[in-house]
């Protein structure tokens, strides 16, 4: 494996080994490529702080003829960048089909159990984590030469919600996100409104919560996948069921009056999971997994790390298959291609 430095602006480097869990080759977090272990400051801006964020990137061997895409990775609370790196085995996935993986890491200083501040959009907390990790993929993108127009998120848990929140705030920077184990978005601004809903959802209609957290400029749509445990004794299950709500409404696939427009939905049964799948013109927009016996964990991934069950589909591997469709282009150019399908 290469270890060679990368150099960045503004950036501390320090290495870390490769690292096996016991299941052996399956499970590895580092395979062939280059892992490194950095710090990013985030400039001050639009109102937001300068952020410090520890990080980690993975990047394949091997030259490509195109840019890479990038997928963000968001742990859980009480994990680390190199836990979800192992747990989900990512680093596997992007060794085999060639894009780069980013793993922002919560400080402590920030939150003691490393949670990142889904429910707070403010400038002094999750608006702030939401600014910095979205001026870290854009740096890491200038640097590597990344495309820019395939970066998606995903995250678990508390990650889940940044994710969540990324594709409210953020719709021009990502083409997709997956929400694994997560929360309905904003019903919650505070820790203890966070842990009501994480027990029972919001109280209030998950659409007109969607609406309202809609930015003022509008919205062009954010394919999303979500995921979630049956058996879920941490975020409720009924939160997948909100989740889906919100999405379909940042999607335009459901109207004021709660019916589905321009959408087919489809509905499957699977040996482990149940799977819900809304697509307009033949093109999967949202997919709904409910994974039964599976507790709040990654589905599939390496039951040696916390918060990861080999039960279920891989939601690794369905994450990327759903992500590799996606393409985000800049509006003008969308809109051309919109006009196009219609002819």
């Amino acid at each position: 494996m290469s270890r060679a430095a990368v150099p960045r602006a503004g950036a501390q480097e320090s290495r870390v080994g490769p690292s096996e869990s016991r299941v052996g080759p399956r499970a590895a977090a580092w395979v062939d490529g280059q892992w490194d272990k950095a710090h990013y400051l985030a400039p001050a801006g639009g109102g937001f702080p300068a952020l410090g964020l520890d990080y980690g990137l993975y990047v394949p061997q091997g030259a490509t003829s195109r840019a890479r895409p990038l997928v963000v990775m968001l742990h859980g609370c009480s994990q680390s960048s190199d836990a979800f790196a192992r747990g989900t085995r990512m680093n596997v996935l992007a060794d085999r089909y060639g894009f780069a993986v980013l793993y922002p890491e919560q400080t402590a200083q920030r939150h003691p159990q490393a949670c990142w501040h889904w429910y707070d959009t403010t400038p002094a907390a999750g608006g702030a984590e939401a600014h910095a990790i979205v001026a870290l993929v854009d740096r890491v993108v200038e640097q590597h030469g990344f495309d820019a127009t395939r970066v998606y998120a995903a995250g678990l848990s508390a990650g889940a919600g940044m994710a969540t929140m990324l594709a409210f705030a953020y719709p021009d920077r990502f083409a997709a996100v997956a929400a694994h184990s997560g929360v309905v978005f904003g019903a919650a601004r505070s820790v203890p409104s966070a842990l009501d809903a994480m027990r029972r959802g919001t109280t209030r209609d998950p659409a007109e919560v969607a609406r309202a957290a809609l930015p003022a400029a509008g919205h062009p749509g954010m394919p999303a996948l979500l995921l979630h445990g049956d058996r879920d004794e941490v975020v409720s299950p009924v939160n997948l069921e909100q989740l889906e709500t919100e999405f379909l409404v940042l999607n335009g696939l459901m109207d004021e009056q709660g019916t589905l427009v321009d959408v087919t939905l489809a509905v499957s049964e699977h040996e482990t999971y149940r799977q819900r799948v809304y697509q307009r013109a033949g093109r999967d927009v949202v997919k709904v997994y409910r994974v039964a016996e599976l507790g709040h964990a990654w589905s599939g991934g390496d039951d040696t790390v916390p918060f990861h069950a080999g039960i279920g589909p891989d939601a690794s591997e369905e994450i990327w298959a759903f992500f590799s469709q996606e393409r985000r282009l800049p509006r003008a150019a969308q809109a051309v291609l919109e006009v196009i399908d219609t002819l």
